[in-house]
């Protein structure tokens, strides 16, 4: 037992003088300064040589793409732009053309209508100038009729008046004085 207190006596006075040599960071230790300056050096370099073979050109692949394809569509984009700005164009010529067409139309049937109403006009005023002359026949019938039964009865009249006063008319001399009466 006296050995196994020896050796752990021997055991903690080891330790202690491990940890009062390392009494700080390793990092801050001059004595390895060589080695950790070594090994920054040679991983600085591994990673640019992994950034500049592998990752950079893989980035840069991917921005042409990326301007690339921006220039397209916008390429793309001025040629529909341009399409679109003729078929503005077109559309409005066609609306131009449509709506000159329409006046046109409109012009003619106008012009149609008025041919038509004036062969109307003048298909009326023929048939009234007829019925106006069928109309004056009737009323010159009518006026030519009562006057002759004016006549008709003014001599019966006269015929009666002559025979209410006691007197006997002849028929011809009532006729005479009516016509004499009628003339003025």
């Amino acid at each position: 037992m006296a050995t196994n207190t020896t050796e752990a006596t021997s055991h903690a006075a080891d330790a202690a003088q491990v940890v009062e040599e390392s009494a700080g960071m390793p990092q801050l230790d001059f004595s390895s300064w060589g080695n950790q300056i070594f090994w920054l050096v040679v991983t600085l370099v591994v990673i640019y040589l992994v950034l500049s073979r592998v990752a950079l050109p893989r980035i840069a692949a991917v921005l042409a793409d990326r301007q690339g394809t921006i220039t397209n569509d916008i390429a793309t984009a001025e040629e529909l732009k341009k399409k679109a700005g003729e078929a503005e164009e077109a559309y409005n010529k066609a609306l131009a053309d449509a709506r000159a067409e329409a006046q046109r139309i409109v012009a003619e049937t106008k012009a149609e209508m008025a041919e038509e109403l004036a062969e109307a006009t003048r298909h009326a005023d023929v048939q009234i100038s007829a019925k106006a002359a069928e109309s004056e026949k009737a009323i010159s019938e009518i006026r030519a009729g009562a006057l002759e039964a004016v006549k008709t009865v003014a001599a019966d009249t006269a015929a009666e008046i002559v025979a209410a006063l006691g007197s006997k008319a002849d028929a011809d001399v009532v006729n005479a004085a009516v016509e004499t009466e009628l003339k003025g």
